[in-house]
């Protein structure tokens, strides 16, 4: 019964330096967006919008 009990403790213990062990890129994740030619990326709208030139 002991040996269950240190196997829990250990595992509570260690869960949240597993789930850590991603890194500290958590929301970090940045995914480019892409606009087609002649259109551009606008940040106030979010979307891409034609480029008058």
């Amino acid at each position: 019964m002991k040996i269950k009990t240190a196997v829990a403790a250990l595992a509570l213990v260690l869960a949240p330096t597993l789930s850590l062990a991603e890194g500290c890129n958590y929301g970090k994740e940045h995914q480019a967006m892409s606009c087609a030619d002649g259109t551009a990326y606008d940040a106030t709208s979010k979307s891409c919008v034609a480029v008058n030139a």
